[in-house]
């Protein structure tokens, strides 16, 4: 396996996010408190196994650099500047020329806020006949729908997903791309519908996932809604729904192939409720199998890791202990800013 690089497109000028894109660049909008779609990006790339990010900058480019010099959480920063907005192709063609020629790439827009399996995205594409392959997710329709039988309207569906899917704005490349005559413009009006036209362009898909373009104030919006009681880790994220003084019910997401800490709690009584996915709780002296609409209790001092064999979704209702967690041992080399589980 080569080693795979990160390349993150931050040069836009977020004219639709102004004023607040007015004196900060768009990757820099923050998801919730002293947390930006940047410093998630550059987290999930090295969630990963990621260790190097190419930051593709141009205007206001020097706070981006200001924030995470030549270092963020352990991955290495560096900055390619475009003097002059010439589009996505031509920022990416001078980011590909400081690769070197075994180095494969995951190209990201700096706007885009995704649960996506990068780790899972790079093996299949490393497995593919493709020299490029595009993540595409479910297209979600931004208005409510209504169903027709003959003459009368039947039903109702607000925002539902279509059968249609959509560029995701992430991209892996296996080597440098051929720019051939191009040299402006955007690359996925100019070299990506080549690539297709001559059926070279291959695609990653995983659907279920909260992916976000935030391009308008009503996007960030929901985004900051969803970051309102959301943390992300290392293997997915971890979301209060219900806290009382009686109890606590937490939504988690684990990424296909990744597990949570090996650890314990010294007071909270859990029970699982496994949504979605298929996986297994390694315990000190066996592994408890689950699948969707499973339940497993978990009690107070019992060490465990839970691990994710598909994208798994479960909630974790327990005793109002938020804190309650000691990790015995850890399985990622750095932390979310508010730490692991």
């Amino acid at each position: 396996m080569n080693k795979t690089v990160g390349m993150i497109l931050c040069g836009g000028f977020g004219k639709r996010l102004r004023p607040i894109t007015e004196t900060i660049p768009k990757p820099l909008v923050e998801l919730k408190e002293d947390y930006t779609i940047l410093d998630k990006q550059i987290f999930d790339f090295k969630s990963a196994g990621i260790d190097k990010v190419i930051l593709l900058t141009g205007f206001l480019g020097e706070k981006i650099e200001e924030r995470y010099h030549d270092n963020y959480m352990g991955v290495e920063v560096e900055y390619v500047k475009e003097d002059q907005p010439l589009g996505t192709l031509n920022a990416i063609r001078l980011g590909m020329e400081q690769l070197e020629d075994d180095v494969q790439c995951v190209i990201r827009n700096g706007d885009v806020v995704a649960d996506l399996n990068i780790k899972k995205m790079v093996e299949d594409g490393e497995k593919s006949p493709f020299d490029v392959t595009i993540f595409i997710t479910q297209m979600t329709s931004p208005y409510g729908i209504v169903d027709l039988s003959g003459a009368n309207i039947v039903s109702f569906k607000e925002k539902p997903l279509l059968d249609y899917y959509i560029n995701g704005g992430i991209y892996f490349c296996k080597g440098k791309i051929d720019f051939g005559s191009y040299k402006t413009g955007d690359i996925e009006k100019t070299i990506f519908p080549e690539l297709a036209k001559d059926k070279k362009l291959g695609y990653y898909k995983e659907n279920g996932l909260f992916w976000m373009a935030v391009d308008t104030s009503k996007e960030l919006e929901q985004v900051q809604k969803e970051y309102a009681s959301r943390e992300d880790k290392p293997w997915g994220y971890e979301k209060v729904l219900i806290y009382t003084d009686k109890y606590l019910t937490k939504e988690l997401f684990l990424k296909e192939g990744y597990q949570t800490s090996y650890h314990y709690h010294e007071n909270k009584d859990e029970t699982m409720y496994i949504v979605s996915g298929k996986g297994y709780i390694k315990f000190e002296d066996t592994n408890e199998y689950f699948g969707k609409k499973d339940t497993i209790r978990i009690e107070p001092g019992r060490v465990h890791s839970i691990v994710a064999t598909e994208n798994t979704i479960l909630h974790e209702v327990s005793t109002p202990h938020l804190d309650d967690t000691i990790r015995v041992k850890d399985y990622y080399s750095s932390k979310t800013p508010s730490g692991d589980r």
